[in-house]
C-alpha cells in the first residue's frame, strides 16, 4: 500500500472519510432506541433484517474493502470465508456484538483510509470471484463504500419507519 500522500491528496481523502463518517452515524442512529427483537425482524420479504444489514456493512464492505482490497491483510483475506451470509446474523449472537462489529471495522477501516494516498493501487481483488476488478484506488473504493453506505442507511431508514414510524431527518 502506498502511505505517501500529498496535501491536496490528504484534503480529498479527509474529506471523503468525513461524508463516510456522517453515514456511518446515520446507519447506527436511525437504528438507536431499537429492542432486540426489532434489529432482528425480518424488513423485507428477502428476509434481511436491520442487524443483518449492520453485519453486512461491517462484514462484506468495511472489512472486505479497506482491509482486504485495499491493504491485501493475508489474515483478513483468509477471514473472509469464515461466514458464509453476512446478512443473517446467528440468533445466539447478540445484537450488541453485531453493532460493536461495525464500530470497529469502522475504526480500522478508518487507518487504512488515512494512511492512503488517494491514488493508492489496489493490493488484493478476489479475480476468481469477480472477474477483472471495476475499481482500481483508493479513492474509487471510499467513492464506493461512501455510495454503499448511504443506499444501506435508506434501507435502513425505510425498516425503521415501518418498525416503528420514527424517521432519521426529514427536510421539508
Amino acid at each position: 500500500m502506498t502511505t505517501t500522500t500529498t496535501a491536496a491528496s490528504n484534503a480529498e481523502i479527509r474529506a471523503l472519510l468525513s461524508v463516510l463518517e456522517g453515514q456511518r452515524r446515520h446507519v447506527l442512529g436511525i437504528l438507536d432506541g431499537l429492542d432486540t427483537e426489532a434489529l432482528r425482524r425480518p424488513a423485507l420479504p428477502s428476509g434481511w433484517s436491520c442487524l443483518g444489514l449492520v453485519q453486512h456493512l461491517a462484514l462484506d464492505v468495511e472489512r472486505f474493502w479497506f482491509r482486504a482490497v485495499i491493504t491485501g491483510d493475508p489474515a483478513v483475506i483468509k477471514a473472509l470465508d469464515d461466514i458464509d451470509d453476512a446478512w443473517q446474523v446467528a440468533p445466539d449472537v447478540p445484537h450488541t456484538e453485531v453493532l460493536d462489529r461495525y464500530r470497529t471495522e469502522a475504526d480500522l477501516a478508518n487507518a487504512v483510509i488515512i494512511a492512503a494516498a488517494a491514488d493508492t493501487p489496489l493490493a488484493w481483488w478476489p479475480h476468481h470471484l469477480f472477474g477483472e476488478p471495476h475499481l482500481h484506488t483508493a479513492r474509487d473504493v471510499l467513492l464506493h463504500v461512501i455510495t454503499e453506505t448511504a443506499c444501506h442507511a435508506g434501507h435502513l431508514d425505510a425498516a425503521r419507519e415501518l418498525i416503528d414510524g420514527r424517521r432519521w431527518m426529514v427536510l421539508t
